[in-house]
Parts: structure tokens; C-alpha cells; sequence
């Protein structure tokens, strides 16, 4: 249920807790807000509140877009040069091959593995209907491509192939429950991506967060069901990381040719929010890696990069 305006109160987004409850606030009035309803009664209070989260929600992506602005100003305008700066995001965007992936795929435990599944469940924000959202009035080009993404997301009409079904299956399999222990790093990721694609104003901000992250997923899922599977996890429960391993691949050069480009050549003033929610996403998940590699006691750094002595 949403709060009242009054329960809402100021916090200090440089500090964990605060930045912990703002982020457990928006996951709730996320849930509700895109959650089907039938009942209108208190639809005032309901504004009210929404509105109220509103601000709250905006105060937090603008924070997150200034970190990158100034990077993301400085992107080519052209679209093949345009398109090539964002394909070298999987080599140089921020948390880019990040050692926390090589030590999951072959050294975590059971239970760090369940501990970091939890987080990155907490944090899935459903990029089926992500992709539906952001797709709104799209020029026709961009808005095809994207419903062939959002087909393959519901298993192009196979109840048994639809991608968040087969996240549940795992998540049974390995008996990962809601749970308490979300570092708000997770929780805020999923808000990102939910307020990009709800607010029609970021509209092209989800276009480069949606596209970044079918850039750069494939290596990370590859990693993860390496992992699962030292583990003795079954095929049928790895199902959606030994997916996204291959189908992402071919996801991410759709994504750059029939979205990205052709919006670019429209209005070369897109590739900066494009680029900005490219940055955002992959500095939002880079914060995650960052708080996870620090819950398992890791080093930091890139797994090409030497241990830390």
C-alpha cells in the first residue's frame, strides 16, 4: 500500500540508510503504481502520494543523469560514429568485465551464489515490460525492432520460453525467496530502468539503458551459468542465463541498427540521451558489482586486471 504524503520525509542521498529507504520507498510505489487495479476509492490520496514519489523519483534519476552528462556530451553525432562509440561500452563503459563474474563462475559457493541471485532478482525490473513502455509512439523503424525484442521476451508466445518465467524457475529451483537483505544498490537499478521507461520525457535515456544492457549482458550471463553450473544446477533451471549468453548477442546488433541509428539520423540531439542512459544504466549496475564484490570480500578491478597484493 502507498504512504501518505505525510510519512514521506526528507533523507540525504549521500548516506547508505537514507539512500536504502528512498530506494525501498520507490520499489514499493513502483509495485503499485504499474500493478492492475480495480479499486478507485481514495484515488485523490493516491495522487497525492503519487505525486509526491514523483518527486522523489526525479530527484534521484536527475542526480544519476548529472554523474554522466558531461561524458555523454561528448558522444559523436552521426550515427555509424555514434553507433561505434556505444558498441565500445561493452570494452570501456563503466563495471565492464568486472572480477566479481569470473569468481562466480568458479569459485563462489552455493550460498554466495544464492546471496548475489537474490540481489539481481530484487533488482529485474521485467525487460518485457520495460521495452512495452518505452516503445509508446516510437517512429515505426524503432518501434518494430522492439517488439520483436518484446516477443522473444514472451518466448514468441510459448508460455515455457518467456524469459521472466524461466528467472521464477530458477529462483524455485534454488529456493530464493523475497528477502529483507537488498542492498539498496539492487533496489535502486530497478527503479532506474521502471522511471526511464514510465516517464515518456526519458523516453530515449530507456532506449540507451535497454540497449546497453543487451550490449554488455551476454559475457556477465555466460559467467553466471558457468557458475550455476559447477554448481550442479540442471539445464532446464539455467535456461535464462545460457539464453541471454547467445540470444543478446544477436539482441544488441538489432537493437544498434534498427533503433539507435535510425533515431540518431533523425535528430542528431538524441545520441546524448541515448548516451545518457546508456552511462546510467551501466554506472548503476558497475555501484552493484562495486557493493557485491565488497558482501563477498573480493578485490575490485577488472578480471583482466592483476590481484590486488
Amino acid at each position: 500500500m502507498l504512504r501518505t504524503t505525510s510519512e514521506l520525509s526528507p533523507f540525504d542521498a549521500s548516506s547508505a540508510p537514507s539512500a536504502l529507504a528512498l530506494h525501498q520507498r520507490l520499489t514499493a510505489f513502483n509495485r503499485a503504481r504499474l500493478e492492475p487495479c480495480l479499486e478507485v476509492a481514495g484515488i485523490e490520496l493516491e495522487r497525492a502520494v503519487e505525486s509526491a514519489m514523483r518527486k522523489l523519483e526525479g530527484g534521484f534519476v536527475e542526480r544519476e543523469r548529472a554523474a554522466v552528462r558531461a561524458r555523454a556530451a561528448l558522444v559523436p553525432r552521426t550515427p555509424d560514429e555514434f553507433v561505434a562509440w556505444f558498441e565500445a561500452l561493452e570494452v570501456n563503459g563503466p563495471g565492464q568485465h568486472d572480477r566479481l563474474f569470473t569468481y562466480l563462475a568458479t569459485r563462489a559457493s552455493r550460498a554466495e551464489m544464492i546471496w548475489f541471485l537474490t540481489q539481481e532478482l530484487a533488482g529485474e525490473a521485467g525487460f518485457d515490460d520495460l521495452v512495452a513502455l518505452t516503445q509508446v509512439k516510437l517512429p515505426l523503424r524503432p518501434k518494430l525492432e522492439l517488439a520483436r525484442n518484446y516477443w522473444d521476451e514472451l518466448g514468441q508466445g510459448h508460455a515455457s520460453g518467456v524469459h521472466g518465467a524461466l528467472l521464477t524457475n530458477l529462483a524455485e529451483e534454488l529456493g530464493i525467496e523475497s528477502s529483507d537483505d537488498v542492498v539498496w544498490e539492487s533496489l535502486a537499478l530497478g527503479n532506474l530502468m521502471i522511471a526511464l521507461a514510465a516517464n515518456r520525457h526519458y523516453t530515449y535515456q530507456s532506449l540507451g539503458a535497454l540497449g546497453a544492457i543487451e550490449l554488455t549482458a551476454p559475457g556477465r550471463s555466460a559467467l553466471v551459468n558457468q557458475g550455476l553450473k559447477r554448481l550442479g544446477v540442471g539445464g532446464a533451471a539455467r535456461r535464462y542465463f545460457a539464453l541471454h549468453a547467445t540470444l543478446d548477442i544477436k539482441h544488441s546488433r538489432a537493437w544498434n541498427r534498427e533503433v539507435i541509428a535510425p533515431l540518431v539520423a533523425q535528430d542528431p540531439r538524441i545520441a546524448q540521451a541515448i548516451a545518457e542512459g546508456a552511462l546510467m544504466r551501466l554506472q548503476a549496475g558497475a555501484r552493484c558489482f562495486d557493493r557485491y564484490r565488497r558482501e563477498l570480500g573480493l578485490a575490485s578491478g577488472r578480471a583482466s586486471d592483476p590481484p590486488s597484493t
